[in-house]
């Protein structure tokens, strides 16, 4: 995970704007002059088991044919959804593909509600499609929510193929070089400001970069999702939690080109069980630090995870020249196979050959590797702790870890300025932690976390 974002920009001075600009919102259109009336129904989705006032995407005017643009239909079935006194269900129906544009589904709405996708939801196919005043950072946003689920039998493709072939990505040019142009490239799905979420049982595929991103969240459940995308796919994080608290991701299958959960600035409190990884980068707190920023994340648990086929497996990676902590970590029973990085701390994290050296950085501590199994590639180390020259990383403890080589010898494992124990066997031996405490520490590094 490489890139940054900057916050939504929600417009609410323009509220009567013309319906063609899809960002002019007043919660995000305007209502239908005479709304469809709604179905007291259940959909006919063997997954949708409650009874509610349903919101038909098709009863506003959706065609569903994966060409006919029904932006509009969804914001209008999304103004009345919202608007209901009652709690309400935005069906997307079985059986149709429908195509829409860059969209802000603003709230907060009168009532809980349900957004059912049981179709298929699609956006414009490429960068060429993509309407020039739409934003190219983002697809489908949810802004200031609370109580909502999103959920179904049905898919969210990102259609991004066309998004990683530009020529700015590096993984088409020579030696991971990359060719100047346009490179924004939208996630599929965010939530922004927005609380007490619930999204289960969808297949999320192909996004052109992250496939859903929680900002400023709080309270988010997030079970039984299927995400796949290419290997080789750039930026393609499954997962990614920023300034987000009270997170639970259970029982996911997430194959993808970059980290399937990665963990960024303010997030704390997150439970992760039950999930299978790869191909991917592994499960990533960071990157963390970046431009001297202060970052601060703890209580993060790792739990029942398998990762496979993967560049990493259980990563916390940060940039020198930061400051904050990061403290109160468990990876816990997790199964790798044939992993390159398995355990791995980076401190150096940088994108380019030129990141100058600096003396500040993220505090690191309190992180326990417990009962984690499996075999590595030995073309790196199983366990990797490479720590800040000035600010070691301290109480690590590595607890029934037995990492094997798929092939060849045994790589030893590497430190650099890392504090901490092992406890029972650790295959292979990890003899190059520092033990007791470092003598000195920067508190200024981590204050205020």
């Amino acid at each position: 995970m490489c890139f940054f974002f900057l916050p939504i920009q929600v417009r609410l001075n323009n509220v009567h704007a013309k319906p063609h600009n899809l960002h002019a919102i007043s919660r995000i259109s305007l209502p239908p002059s005479i709304a469809p009336e709604a179905a007291i129904s259940p959909s006919n989705s063997p997954d949708f088991v409650h009874t509610a006032t349903v919101f038909n995407v098709i009863s506003f005017d959706a065609v569903g044919n994966g060409v006919v643009d029904d932006t509009q239909a969804f914001k209008m079935a999304w103004d009345s959804a919202c608007q209901s006194e009652e709690p309400a269900t935005l069906l997307v129906p079985n059986g149709h593909s429908f195509m829409i544009q860059s969209t802000i589904f603003t709230g907060p709405c009168n009532s809980a509600l349900t957004l059912q996708i049981d179709g298929t939801v699609m956006p414009p196919d490429g960068p060429d499609s993509w309407p020039r005043n739409n934003s190219r950072r983002q697809w489908l946003v949810f802004y200031r929510i609370n109580g909502m689920s999103m959920q179904g039998s049905g898919v969210i493709d990102g259609r991004g193929e066309k998004w990683w072939n530009l020529p700015c990505k590096p993984h088409k040019a020579t030696n991971r070089t990359k060719f100047p142009g346009p490179c924004d490239s939208p996630v599929a799905i965010r939530f922004f400001m927005s609380s007490n979420l619930t999204v289960q049982g969808l297949k999320v595929r192909n996004s052109p970069q992250f496939h859903f991103r929680f900002d400023g969240c709080q309270n988010v459940r997030i079970e039984s999702l299927t995400i796949k995308a290419p290997a080789l796919s750039p930026n393609t994080d499954g997962i990614h939690i920023e300034n987000t608290n009270h997170v639970k991701i259970y029982n996911s299958l997430i194959s993808n080109g970059d980290d399937c959960v990665s963990i960024g600035a303010g997030s704390y409190n997150v439970d992760i069980r039950n999930i299978t990884c790869g191909p991917s980068h592994g499960i990533s707190i960071g990157s963390l630090g970046v431009h001297n920023s202060r970052a601060c994340v703890s209580d993060i648990t790792v739990t029942d995870a398998v990762i496979k086929n993967s560049n990493n497996g259980v990563r916390i990676k940060t940039w020198q020249g930061g400051s904050g902590a990061v403290s109160r970590i468990t990876f816990q029973t997790i199964h790798m196979d044939n992993v390159r990085n398995p355990i791995i701390v980076d401190q150096y994290y940088c994108l380019t050959k030129n990141c100058p050296n600096q003396t500040s950085a993220v505090y690191i501590s309190e992180v326990l590797y417990s009962n984690i199994r499996g075999t590595y590639d030995v073309r790196s180390p199983p366990v990797h702790f490479a720590c800040s020259d000035s600010v070691p990383c301290t109480n690590l403890t590595l607890s029934g870890v037995e990492l094997l080589p798929v092939s060849g010898q045994f790589r030893q494992p590497t430190c650099w300025n890392a504090y901490g124990t092992t406890q029972s066997q650790i295959i292979p031996p990890v003899l190059c932690l520092l033990g007791g405490s470092p003598l000195v520490m920067p508190q200024t590094q981590f204050d205020g976390c």
